[in-house]
């Protein structure tokens, strides 16, 4: 479950980083320390949502 879950991860933070990214820069927040804050936060966010999607993929 641990490398199913490193894979996913891989992938589900850079989306959810870079969508945060995305509204960041739309919202107006152009400096460094937006952006930053906003791909930090869809690291850290892509964490629980690669929980449930790999415990989804187990359980079926």
């Amino acid at each position: 479950m641990l490398r199913l879950a490193g894979i996913l991860y891989s992938l589900i933070s850079t989306t959810v980083a870079g969508t945060a990214v995305i509204a960041a820069l739309v919202s107006g927040y152009d400096t460094l320390i937006p952006i930053v804050v906003a791909a930090v936060a869809g690291f850290v966010l892509a964490l629980p949502i690669t929980y449930f999607v790999t415990k989804a993929i187990y359980a079926s």
